[in-house]
């Protein structure tokens, strides 16, 4: 039986009681729905409500007027196109009678929208037809879209009456103008035939505008009462969202619920595999747990994706669910993209590409050793004891090979001293990423980026150094330079050193004859020393240049001057 932490238990257990406490707040809201609460009406509402209903009635009472003159006008033109025997007249009798038709429809349609105070005409809209082969993938699509129209039906409502109402006032001006052209005819034409032509026509321009102002005044009606019913697009947005999570509050919950439950189940489960599994927690993992490690992360975004559209779908919320499909193409669409990206990163994962654990891969300037390999991987220098956690899409363009043994990966660790090109020699407090800091005798701080430190080819002095001295002896000694001296000047640094307390770091000294100069015959001493007194590099070769003049002054041994200057001395001073 699996035991787990008490950790782990209370973990769970918390968030147990954090998805109840969820599900009853969406529970108490959901409920809330149900009751109405009853809002009094005031004074003013009550006066508003009875101007209101006096408009309506004088509205439709002109509309019933118009009906009926265009009933009447309808029953006069069948009789007419009963009574005429041309065609071409008939015809032309027709086309009117088809328009008048029109006319008593939509004048109909509007008492009764403005009697209902509702738009009728959507009780009356047909079931759509399939409209594309897509069938299948539209019809998931179809409700997510149908919400989103319905978010915006009311704004598109308004401007389609705006149009209208634009499209009516700019041609009853029109008609006017030609009602005040007939009149003028009429007044000044004295043909009774022309007369009765001219009032006939007359009447039918004003039946055109008695109907395109009833549509305007309509029109306007319907649109006063969309904005007086308005509120602002904050408020108007806090309600949408408000009647959302109100009627689908139990189902987003259901759907947090289950994504909770599931990654809590992967938790419990990858701890289970931690701690069951053998060779789960080694440094380096086989390929068998890392596919398996992977196809468990693989499984648990996949169980946490369908986990809410599982829900919504038995819960019957096809809005939620078509989102839901929306939200699975757009992942789709990402992925075909990004797929060989992340074929790359599963195969870095895995330990099987061109980075592995345990080889050695240069990053940011520095050799690094890849100390682990995860979604996040680890970094880590050896000598300079400094590590890094970088993605692991960084490794996609980076690749490693095995390393060396005695491989060098810095020039210096903590608390050596090293001695730089730009003569700055100092010990080595810090190193990191970014910045490499020195401490010189003395306590003088020196701080390098690691880029210019590195390029100032640091010499280590931590493991052993050598110093070499030159010292110049007169050529009056030229027959023991060679042989006596060096080997007199040998035993003389020995025994110095010796006094002094440099014996033992001592490793070995070399006295040589080094080159005939041009003033004298020069001798290198060659001096060895061990790391530890890398902090006394200066002192030391001070040091070894007293003893060759003290040596020189008990054995007699004379340093001349550079024999050019000091010609050149003695003839300025004889000028």
């Amino acid at each position: 039986m699996i035991k787990y932490p008490a950790a782990t238990i209370r973990y769970s257990f918390i968030s147990i009681q954090v998805c109840v406490f969820l599900l009853f707040i969406s529970l108490y809201g959901h409920a809330q729905t149900v009751s109405v609460t009853m809002e009094s009406v005031t004074d003013k509402q009550a006066e508003q409500y009875s101007k209101e209903v006096t408009s309506t009635l004088e509205t439709l009472a002109t509309f019933s007027n118009m009906r009926d003159e265009l009933i009447q006008d309808i029953k006069v033109l069948n009789k007419k196109i009963d009574s005429t025997k041309s065609e071409s007249e008939k015809n032309g009798l027709k086309q009117e009678l088809a328009r008048l038709r029109a006319d008593l429809k939509t004048t109909t349609k509007n008492m009764d929208n403005i009697a209902a105070s509702v738009d009728i005409s959507r009780l009356e809209s047909k079931i759509e037809q399939e409209f594309s082969f897509q069938k299948e993938i539209f019809s998931l699509l179809k409700p997510a879209l149908e919400e989103m129209k319905e978010m915006t039906a009311q704004v598109r409502k308004k401007s389609m009456m705006r149009e209208k109402i634009a499209y009516y006032e700019e041609r009853i001006p029109v008609i006017e103008e030609a009602l005040s052209n007939i009149n003028t005819l009429q007044e000044h034409s004295t043909d009774k035939s022309l007369n009765k032509m001219l009032k006939k026509t007359a009447a039918i321009w004003q039946k055109k505008q008695a109907f395109m102002m009833s549509e305007l005044q309509v029109v306007r009606l319907q649109l006063q009462e969309i904005e007086d019913s308005e509120v602002s697009i904050a408020e108007s947005s806090q309600s949408y969202m408000k009647s959302f999570f109100k009627k689908r509050g139990l189902y987003l919950t259901e759907a947090l619920i289950s994504v909770v439950a599931i990654l809590l189940l992967s938790h419990l489960t990858y701890t289970g595999m931690q701690r069951y599994l053998p060779g789960f927690q080694r440094k380096h993992r086989s390929f068998r747990i890392r596919l398996i490690e992977l196809f468990h992360r693989i499984f648990t975004i996949v169980l946490a994706i369908l986990g809410p559209m599982i829900v919504f779908y038995l819960a019957e919320d096809w809005v939620l669910f078509s989102l839901g499909i929306l939200l699975l193409f757009g992942i789709a669409l990402t992925l075909r993209q990004t797929l060989p990206k992340y074929w790359k990163q599963a195969q870095l994962f895995l330990n099987i590409g061109p980075v592995r654990e345990g080889e050695r891969i240069l990053c940011d300037g520095l050799p690094w050793q890849v100390e682990r390999i995860n979604f996040f991987c680890t970094f880590f220098n050896p000598v300079a004891e400094i590590s890094q956690r970088v993605p692991i899409t960084t490794l996609t363009d980076l690749k490693s090979r095995p390393a060396v043994l005695n491989e060098p990966w810095f020039p210096c660790k903590r608390g050596d001293w090293v001695i730089l090109n730009d003569g700055v020699r100092g010990k080595v407090v810090g190193i990191s990423i970014e910045m490499v800091q020195l401490v010189q005798r003395g306590g003088v701080q020196v701080t390098y980026q690691t880029s210019d430190f590195l390029a100032n080819s640091p010499k280590n002095l931590a493991a052993n150094f050598r110093i070499k001295e030159i010292l110049g002896i007169s050529y009056s000694l030229q027959e023991k330079s060679t042989t006596d001296i060096p080997e007199k000047l040998h035993a003389y640094i020995l025994q110095r050193a010796e006094q002094e307390s440099y014996g033992e770091q001592l490793l070995n000294l070399r006295v040589e004859f080094a080159q005939a100069g041009s003033s004298s015959l020069d001798l290198v001493v060659i001096a060895d020393f061990t790391g530890e007194m890398g902090d006394l590099y200066n002192r030391l070769r001070r040091a070894i240049q007293r003893w060759c003049v003290d040596a020189c002054t008990e054995y007699n041994w004379e340093i001349p001057f550079p024999q050019m200057t000091l010609h050149g001395v003695l003839t300025e001073t004889e000028q």
